[in-house]
């Protein structure tokens, strides 16, 4: 056991190499820092500028900026329902020429299962007319 100990026991590392990789540390978070510091500044001048604008011309850019999202919503609709459409002919096209697309197996299953139960049902109601007719002619 203590040879397992012995090979797999890390050695620490030198001192020179702990003081590089602290030095990289400083490094860059100061580095992060002092940009996160500079964005922020950079952020609160423009916003600081940029607030007379936007109230003057909010009149403008409040309806403008609706008209956009609402245009760009009714496109990306459009395409989402235009490629929903060609995905649902595409399925229909491989289903009839035989191709068995994914889902023709539960499809046809399930055509098969109502077909049964469809016919059942017609079975028993013209039974049950049958019924009726009969005992309506033997009233009559």
């Amino acid at each position: 056991m203590a040879d397992y100990y012995d090979h797999h026991h890390e050695q620490p590392a030198p001192r020179s190499y702990q003081v590089v990789k602290a030095a990289t540390a400083v490094t860059t978070g100061g580095s992060l820092l002092v940009l996160s510091g500079l964005t922020l500044a950079g952020t609160i001048i423009a916003l600081t500028v940029a607030t007379p604008l936007l109230l003057i011309f909010s009149p403008v850019l409040v309806p403008a900026s609706i008209t956009i999202f609402l245009l760009m919503f009714g496109f990306l609709a459009s395409g989402g329902f235009g490629v929903a459409a060609i995905s649902v002919l595409s399925w229909i096209y491989r289903y009839m020429t035989g191709r068995h697309p994914p889902g023709a197996v539960q499809l046809e299953h399930a055509r098969d299962k109502l077909a049964t139960k469809g016919l059942g049902e017609m079975k028993e109601r013209a039974e049950q007319f049958g019924q009726q007719q009969i005992s309506g002619t033997q009233q009559g």
